[in-house]
């Protein structure tokens, strides 16, 4: 039987739609239902409202509004921005430097344009979580034509040295390297920290806009001016041809409006998580033995906390929160429903059943002390009844190794 409380820790899956998002996109589900490619004022209504989007995205992040391509969310970006261009650079090289603790949806690019007889460098993110420039630079060739690196990692939270690496290609280029180009997905990190691209230094960022309090089926790919790319949907004109198709205006207008938010009330959401988050984190240190922090406590996005319990399989763990009405991850949710342990968890030199036992619980604006409290006191019921009842806990090992962050 499951509880009568909800609380929902999950918001690096998916956060609920801000109510003021759903206001400002309403009017394109109803009486503003034109097409934007449309010539009449019915199609020009939803153009401006699209344009009007662009222009809050772009402005989160310091870009200009032509270099925003709108697309169905993180992972089309993040295809969009890789294989849009190696499918034109193939001539000036074929080796692409990533790292060990990318989204699924860039992995799996990566392993496809590897099996097309493209060689990728996947990086360490040692146990910190964090990629190293002077490794970027090590696995530079003549050969490279793209890095593909996350600003903010996913399941840890952990923020990747991306304006380092941006200096680092710029100073590449002005060498002479000038078919070398930086991708950076920056879908979590987005409404979190301030992103300026122009100091990142990056070619392509891609952001989605269900992380952002705004529906799904939206995203968003910052292409650099004067970067060529090659589209992945043909058959129409739209976003400068970039990506062909109807343009879904009720979601880029709720897009718009998320980003604006998220923007005005960026300091404030970071106070909330942050206090929240620190909260949850030294009840769980103090109350519940056998657990590893994953990710670089003083470099993670402020609503992220990962952590690995020892003698429990994370699956089963979940499974008994959500009973309690709690709801987290075991990792990305583009990973859901896979038995294998988390690659970004292992990446940080963790064995299998720490990778195994990894929760990831992510606060948003919305959650409360109220919710913390509640959710420690099950989670120490809980943990304490798997462990009785796990094969894993067969294996007596000091409890004082695993309660250290790291």
């Amino acid at each position: 039987m499951t509880s009568a409380r909800r609380v929902y820790l999950d918001h690096s899956a998916t956060t609920p739609a801000d109510p003021r998002v759903v206001e400002a996109m309403m009017p394109y589900l109803t009486e503003r239902f034109g097409n934007a490619s449309s010539v009449h004022f019915f199609g020009q209504e939803a153009r401006a409202a699209v344009d009007r989007a662009r222009r809050e995205v772009a402005g989160v992040i310091g870009a200009r509004s032509n270099e925003i391509v709108f697309l169905s969310g993180g992972t089309e970006a993040n295809n969009l921005a890789i294989r849009g261009l190696c499918e034109g650079v193939k001539p000036q090289g074929r080796y692409i430097i990533t790292s060990s603790i990318e989204h699924a949806s860039v992995r799996g690019i990566c392993e496809v344009l590897e099996r097309g007889g493209w060689e990728i460098t996947r990086l360490p993110a040692y146990e910190d979580g964090i990629v190293k420039v002077e490794d970027v630079r090590s696995a530079l060739r003549a050969d490279t034509v793209l890095i593909s690196v996350m600003l903010a990692n996913n399941e840890i939270g952990t923020i990747q040295p991306i304006r380092e690496i941006g200096a680092l290609v710029r100073q590449e280029r002005a060498q002479g390297r000038k078919h070398l180009w930086l991708h950076t997905d920056a879908v979590q990190a987005a409404g979190r920290i301030t992103i300026e691209v122009d100091q990142l230094g990056c070619d392509f960022l891609s952001l989605s806009s269900h992380k952002l309090y705004a529906p799904k089926g939206a995203g968003a790919l910052y292409v650099r001016r004067g970067v060529r790319i090659s589209a992945l949907n043909v058959g129409g004109h739209q976003e400068r041809e970039r990506r062909a198709g109807t343009e879904a205006v009720p979601g880029i207008v709720a897009f718009g409006a998320a980003v604006r938010l998220a923007r005005e009330e960026l300091e404030q959401r970071n106070d909330s998580a942050r206090e929240l988050r620190e909260k949850f984190e030294a009840a769980v240190a103090e109350r519940i033995s056998d657990v590893v922090f994953n990710g670089r406590p003083e470099r993670r996005l402020t609503h992220i906390s990962n952590i690995s319990f020892r003698f429990i399989e994370g699956q089963s763990l979940l499974i008994s929160l959500d009973l309690e009405g709690i709801a987290v991850s075991t990792g990305s949710a583009c990973s859901s429903g896979t038995l294998e342990p988390s690659p970004v968890i292992r990446a940080l030199g963790r064995n299998d059943e720490l990778a195994r036992g990894a929760i990831r619980f992510s606060f948003g604006k919305d959650n409360t002390a109220a919710d913390v409290n509640y959710v420690v006191d099950v989670l120490s019921r809980v943990t304490q009844k798997l462990r009785t009842l796990s094969p894993l806990n067969k294996v007596k090992v000091s409890s004082s190794e695993f309660r250290v962050s790291s």
